[in-house]
């Protein structure tokens, strides 16, 4: 029992992470149709940045809120640069164009920081808290608490705000959108910032538990990637409930058959929900976008 208490609670925590990668992917892609594959170094800028800042001298919090404007900024001027100029075109067009900026991102920060694993100081101790004979680290509580206090401020970000009800009608029908007056062309750029401050906030909150590299956001995007097709594209609970299930999968894989295997779940994911569920599993048969 403690085993697979212990194994449980690493695949929540990896879990979260990767629902908020897959929440990046839904967001994006609900405003504007893209799948933006350098979400993942979204995730890799929130934790290498404020490893750098910190070490630097700067507080912790400091070096954290400056890692978030820096994803903003950079998830902004993809957009910018290279999602709205090549507006029009074909979904394969922009698949490419996101893995190019994934390439670049990811070529940019082994220049700019190193290319070393880095972590930062747990945010709440080290001593584990023991429940059933399985230890949970206190980050591992900090990353479950982030990931659903993120989740609840993007749900009233969403349902509660004109920008984020912006970002839905934009979503249900862009052409509608703009016939009320909405400027769809901001609230797509909107729509980047927020998925690349969730991601930032995901590689803050794993950093002290897993490390960070300047690639580490390939895997992830991958995985985050997995978690969104499982819970249906599009669908932000989906995304919640994908990037659990892939986390348990992983870590009931590595521990119970080979941890040689954990990195193949995701794709073994992908194929599954290709081949046997393509909607996923809150997707609706017959369901057309336009």
């Amino acid at each position: 029992m403690a085993e697979f208490l212990q194994f449980a609670f690493s695949g929540l925590t990896v879990g979260a992470i990767y629902a908020l990668v897959a929440l990046g992917f839904t967001l994006i892609y609900n405003a504007s149709g893209v799948i933006n594959f350098a979400q993942g170094e979204f995730v890799m800028l929130g934790g290498m940045v404020t490893v750098f800042t910190h070490a630097a001298g700067v507080p912790l919090p400091l070096a954290a809120l400056i890692a978030l404007v820096v994803a903003i900024i950079v998830g902004l001027a993809l957009y910018r640069l290279a999602i709205e100029p090549a507006r029009g075109a074909s979904p394969v067009t922009l698949i490419i164009i996101t893995i190019g900026a994934s390439i670049l991102l990811r070529g940019g920060a082994s220049l700019t920081f190193d290319k070393s694993f880095h972590s930062l100081p747990p945010f709440a101790g080290s001593k584990p808290l023991m429940i059933g004979g399985a230890a949970l680290l206190p980050q591992s509580l900090i990353v479950l608490a982030g990931a659903g206090a993120i989740v609840i401020a993007l749900w009233y970000f969403l349902t509660r705000t004109l920008s984020g009800k912006a970002i839905l009608a934009t979503a249900a029908n862009r052409l509608a959108a703009r016939l009320v007056g909405i400027n769809t062309n901001a609230v797509v750029g909107l729509s980047f910032g927020v998925s690349a401050a969730i991601g930032a906030l995901g590689g803050i909150l794993m950093t002290p538990i897993t490390l960070t590299s300047y690639d580490s956001g390939t895997l992830l995007a991958l995985k985050g990637f997995a978690a969104a097709m499982l819970g249906s594209m599009g669908n932000p609970l989906g995304a919640v409930v994908g990037g659990l299930t892939v986390g348990l999968l992983e870590a009931f894989s590595a521990g119970y058959i080979s941890s040689s295997y954990k990195d193949a779940v995701a794709f073994l994911v992908i194929l599954g929900v290709l081949f046997l569920m393509p909607q996923g599993l809150f997707g609706r048969g017959g369901m057309e976008r336009v």
